[in-house]
């Protein structure tokens, strides 16, 4: 079996920077066991399968090399991307489970925007031992959601400074760890670590902003703001909140079409 893959670099508008993902559109789906061989043979951060369905929504699942991730923002912009170049439409519908039906609309100059619900998360008074050894660093504050750990800390030099032990944190599961800092040049830049899921640095995420961007809002009084993922390949994300949802805007640029043999 013959399928089209497109790997797209995400959160950038230049190769080899932001974050890569793999996009098959398929017509059914395929074992749940192939699609994660196909994202281990892929090793990027998340491949994405769709399969559109009568009604014209795009259900939309996310694998990456270890196993199957319930919400992944970057592969999600890529996704949209593709579909955009292949038609004039200006809005896509997908469902996914765990966060159900959203949108993404084609943006001005190259952006795609993302409509989620926001997932704020909250102050952990009492944060776990393997956090706080595998960060080292002591953060100001520690907070959760559904996905993560929150570590906040004064500046953006220490979040490029720390270097965790992944072991530790890989005790988390099934949470991963964000760090996070205000900046001068950006609102604030963080940096994501999933050993547990998926790799030991992820170059940027999308999923993890619904997060940020709400708790950042907060923080510095502003509705609309512009994040930097501050990874060895970096990405850009703009954040707007709006009631109970979060827009994360980026771009994306194709590296590849191909076929792949199944």
């Amino acid at each position: 079996m013959q399928l089209t893959m497109y790997q797209v670099d995400a959160f950038t508008h230049e190769l080899f920077n932001g974050n890569s993902a793999a996009v098959i559109e398929l017509n059914d789906w395929l074992d749940d066991s192939l699609m994660l061989n196909i994202a281990k043979e892929n090793n990027l951060s998340e491949t994405a399968f769709l399969v559109k369905n009568k009604v014209g929504i795009y259900h939309i699942r996310w694998f990456s090399p270890i196993c199957e991730i319930d919400f992944c923002g970057h592969a999600t912009l890529a996704s949209a991307f593709i579909l955009f170049r292949q038609s004039n439409i200006e809005i896509i519908s997908f469902f996914a489970e765990a966060i159900g039906e959203f949108n993404v609309t084609r943006g001005d100059n190259g952006y795609i925007n993302m409509s989620f619900e926001q997932q704020a998360p909250v102050v952990i008074t009492e944060p776990p031992a393997a956090l706080l050894d595998g960060l080292i660093v002591k953060p100001l504050v520690v907070l959760r959601n559904r996905q993560a750990y929150f570590a906040i800390y004064q500046s953006s030099q220490q979040i490029a400074a720390i270097t965790p032990k992944l072991e530790q944190l890989k005790l988390l599961a099934p949470y991963d760890v964000v760090i996070s800092a205000p900046d001068q040049q950006y609102d604030f830049v963080s940096r994501y670590f999933w050993p547990a899921s998926g790799g030991d640095e992820d170059p940027v995420t999308g999923s993890i902003h619904c997060g940020l961007a709400p708790y950042w809002a907060a923080q510095l009084n502003k509705q609309n703001l512009v994040a930097y993922q501050a990874s060895t390949r970096g990405g850009v994300i703009h954040c707007s909140l709006d009631g109970t949802r979060v827009t994360l805007s980026g771009q994306a640029v194709l590296y590849m079409s191909a076929l792949i043999e199944v």
